[in-house]
């Protein structure tokens, strides 16, 4: 490998080597050899499959829905923070999370800048305007809310261990007067008209972006968002399904030392082998999940209806506890346009049938939790991997 076909370092007025990428797409080109042919195969057709799984849900905007949480807390998890798939809906609910309520934020901005993007790619183009609206939104009201939302960077970053100073950064981004020709470099290289498969060109996309490393605080999530952005404004997802956040938080190590390589080897190859077999876990992962879902839609609704409670009332509060696997009873009540007693009955013969379970252990103000489905989508978000990334 050929480090210069990344980039350089460049010594610093203060002493110091930042690194310089070149341009994209890669010079000399990308080497296609079998193993990363098997790969981008491998990832094309599970990702495929995944969008044709979305097709058949019964109500694939609920499922959407939960999985962006699902996203938003492994991403945010993989920079460090301590929060949980149900301390979120907790402050969805109500805004009393059992979690640190800043943590909680971090992760509920992170849905919001997803929302905001996607929306804004219906009649907007991908942008670095686009880019700074998002980062404006993730970093609004949360840790990180001091370092110039919404704006690159004006002053040198660097990464390494969590209170590292510069002097024992493992890499140093480019200096700070670099960042916006950089960026708009990488804009022009996302719309030009080239013969790069899109799996391939985001991949390249995510990794410069990573190593352009244009804000203060939130590059990694940034980063983890613009590939799905870039597959949704592309066509290539007909609804935004695929997110690497599971499996860089599995193989963090790995994801890391595949980003240096880039850097300091020039190894593209490795790091788009590498990307493209967490498209295809990623993919089939979902893929799994979301089957599975419809089957525990479909025995739901067998237990109700032998349980002789399936009056239309009971189908929508399964459709509902899908929509907002944490509910109470005033909820009900008024989502369903029930009477109060009629929502505590109802509330009551889910309980008693096992699908929904009461976790305040309070006689007032009880919630409830869709158990069995939160458990499905959480998988994979479970504390204790936790740790500053590249951010």
């Amino acid at each position: 490998m050929d480090a210069r076909r990344t980039g350089k370092y460049v010594k610093q007025p203060l002493g110091y080597d930042a690194f310089m990428p070149k341009p994209l797409p890669p010079d000399p080109p990308l080497s296609f050899d079998p193993e990363l042919q098997l790969a981008l195969s491998e990832a094309d057709r599970s990702l495929a499959r995944l969008d044709g799984v979305a097709a058949v849900l019964p109500n694939p905007e609920l499922f959407i829905a939960m999985y962006v949480k699902k996203e938003a807390l492994l991403s945010s998890q993989i920079e460090g923070t301590q929060a949980s798939l149900e301390g979120v809906l907790e402050f969805e609910a109500d805004g009393v999370p059992r979690d640190d309520i800043n943590e909680v934020k971090e992760v509920i901005n992170y849905v919001k800048a997803m929302d905001h993007g996607l929306a804004r790619l219906q009649d907007f183009p991908f942008s670095s305007r686009l880019i700074r609206e998002i980062h404006a939104l993730l970093l609004a009201g949360a840790r990180g809310q001091s370092k110039t939302p919404g704006e690159y960077r004006r002053s040198q970053n660097w990464i390494g261990a969590s209170g590292a100073p510069l002097a024992e950064a493992v890499f140093v981004p480019p200096p700070a007067d670099a960042v916006e020709e950089l960026i708009s470099d990488l804009e022009k290289f996302i719309h030009a008209g080239d013969s790069l498969p899109p799996l391939v060109k985001i991949a390249l996309v995510h990794a410069q972006f990573e190593t352009i490393h244009p804000f203060l605080d939130g590059n990694g999530r940034i980063g983890r968002l613009l590939i799905t952005f870039y597959l949704c404004w592309r066509g290539i997802l007909s609804r935004p399904l695929l997110y690497l956040s599971h499996y860089l938080k599995k193989n963090r190590q790995e994801y890391y030392d595949k980003l240096l390589a880039v850097r300091t080897q020039g190894d593209w190859e490795g790091w788009l082998k590498f990307f493209l077999r967490g498209v295809r876990d990623v993919s089939l992962e979902a893929a799994d999940t979301a089957r599975r879902i419809v089957e525990l839609k479909g025995r739901l609704s067998e237990k109700i209806h032998a349980g002789r409670k399936a009056g239309l009332s009971a189908l929508r509060l399964l459709d509902l506890s899908f929509a907002m696997p944490l509910l109470d009873v005033p909820l009900v009540a008024t989502r369903l346009a029930l009477s109060r007693q009629s929502a505590t009955q109802l509330v009551a013969q889910f309980h008693s049938l096992g699908i929904l379970h009461e976790i305040t252990g309070k006689k007032r103000y009880r919630k409830f939790l869709f158990r069995d489905y939160v458990a499905l989508i959480a998988k994979g978000t479970e504390l204790g991997q936790g740790g500053r990334g590249e951010e």
